[in-house]
């Protein structure tokens, strides 16, 4: 006997996302454009930052990984 589809809209787009990665197939222009924004993407962002900036950014984060946990 076939299986009923599930009626929870939940369950039927997990299972569509799955469906989806287990393919494996990948939309070429798209992962050309994730390598070239992700190349370049910090050493831009850190060139424009000044120095007291980054060091701002790099004390909150610490603080953050860090801090007290709830």
């Amino acid at each position: 006997m076939p299986r009923r589809p599930s009626t929870d809209p939940n369950k039927a787009a997990f299972d569509l996302i799955q469906k989806i990665i287990d393919s494996g197939e990948k939309n070429p222009a798209a992962v050309a454009l994730g390598k070239l924004g992700g190349s370049k993407g910090g050493k831009i962002r850190a060139a424009k930052l000044s120095a007291r900036r980054r060091s701002e950014i790099a004390k909150k984060a610490a603080a953050t990984r860090w801090g007290k946990k709830s």
